[in-house]
This record gives structure tokens, sequence and C-alpha cells, in this order.
């Protein structure tokens, strides 16, 4: 037993010398495995295919969209573009030959003989008067307003409810350039021919003729076709409409 020991005495030396160097050695720093990466697939798991794009598979949104697109006939929005500027257009057209041409009533037939207007009923001083405002008519259509204005004013004096009276007063007013006066005349006969459409388109007329002529064109516009819409006939108003078509309408300031 005692030789046993010895034979092997030197090995268990040597062994115990390489523990004691492998104790003294440093030990190396422990560190925790890493987890499985999220990509690993455990054991027994089912495969799942990745997504395919999106862009290569449409969806059925987008299928029925260009469905409806490639079956919608292509000539239909031309169709309809083109009728839609054609109706606006007759719209267009028809509202602007309305304001353009106005429409007016038939001419009226011409009442302007004074002494047709003295019949068995009129009264003595009214056909006095008439006659008087006939002769002072005649003296002005010859072209001496002065003359004619003297006649006139009789005329008032012998019926002061004449009105045709009050009218050719302010015409021989209008001829001489006293415009106001002839303003303040047309209004009294305004008041007493309101039920003569013909001599109400006369006294419009002249209206108009003394605001042109005071450079207030506007307002001798709106005279001119208010005695055509009276009488379309009215040759004043008519013609004095045609010399405006190429004046500007602004206001001007009055000459008188």
């Amino acid at each position: 037993m005692t030789k046993a020991i010895l034979k092997f005495h030197p090995f268990t030396i040597f062994a115990a010398l390489c523990l004691t160097v492998y104790g003294c050695a440093p030990q190396p720093t422990y560190r925790a495995p890493a987890p499985p990466a999220s990509s690993a697939r455990l054991p027994g798991a089912p495969v799942t295919p990745p997504p395919a794009p999106s862009q290569n598979l449409p969806t059925e949104a987008k299928i029925r969209e260009q469905d409806i697109r490639s079956k919608a006939p292509a000539t239909a929005p031309a169709a309809k573009t083109g009728k839609e500027p054609t109706r606006q257009a007759s719209v267009n057209e028809a509202r602007g030959g309305a304001e353009s041409t106005p429409a007016f009533p038939p001419p009226l037939a011409d009442d302007s003989s004074l002494l047709a207007k003295i019949t068995p009923a009129t009264s003595p001083q009214r056909a006095a008067s008439l006659r008087l405002t006939e002769e002072g008519r005649k003296i002005l259509e010859a072209g001496d307003p002065a003359r004619s204005l003297t006649r006139l004013e009789k005329t008032i004096v012998i019926d002061s409810t004449n009105p045709y009276g009050y009218f050719y007063l302010a015409k021989a007013q209008h001829r001489m350039g006293r415009y106001k006066e002839s303003l303040n005349f047309l209004d009294v006969a305004e008041s007493r021919l309101g039920a003569e459409p013909f001599w109400l388109a006369e006294i419009h007329a002249l209206r108009g003729e003394n605001f042109r002529a005071q450079g207030q064109l506007q307002r001798a516009e709106a005279s001119y076709n208010q005695a055509l819409r009276l009488n379309s006939g009215n040759r004043t108003a008519a013609d004095a409409l045609g010399r405006m078509q190429g004046e500007p309408l602004s206001a001007q300031p009055a000459t008188k």
C-alpha cells in the first residue's frame, strides 16, 4: 500500500500543481446568452409568407372605379359641355336684344290739330283760347318765337285752364333758350293733360330737349324713352335718341 502511494505520488503532485495554476488564472466574464432574433422561427411554428406589395394588387374599389371609367361613354361629357355654352349664349342674346330694342306700343294717331277740338259743346272762352294757340303755333313754326310768345300768353289770359296754351308757351321758351322757364310751363301742361297719351308724349319729348340743351344727357334720355313708351311715333324723341347714340351719357353742368 505504501509502495502504491509512492508510485503515483509524482502524478498527484503534477495534478495538484495544474489545479493550483488553473485556480489562480483570471476567469472570463460571464455573459448571458443573446435572445433569439425575432425573425428566428420557433420549432413547430407555422411559416407565414411575407405580404405582397400593395401596388401590385389593386383593391376592389380601384378595380370598380377603373371598370366604371372604361365602361362610361367618352363622348357624353363633350356633348354636355358643348350644349351648355350654346344655351347660355342664346339666353344672353335674347336678354341683350330685349335691352337694346325695348318693345314700344304702336304709334298713336295724330292729335295735334287744335281747331278740331272746338266743338259745339266747347265754351266760348276755350274756343277763343284754342284759336289763339293755333295762331301762336304757326308763328312759332315759321321761326319767330318772340312774336308767337305774345299770342300764346294771351291764350292763358283768356282761358287759364287751356293746357295746350301752356305746352306751346313752353315750346316758345325753349326756342328762345329759356330752358328753365320752358320746364316750368311743361309741368303745368302735364298736370292738365294726364289723360291724353299723345300730348303727354309731346311733353316728355320737349322736356328731354330742355335737359339735353342743358347738358343733362341722362335725364334727357330718360325723358325721350318715356315719350316713346307713350307714343312710339313721336319723331322728336326718336330722332333725338338717334343723335345721342355717339354721345357720352355723363352729367354735365347746365348751360343756362
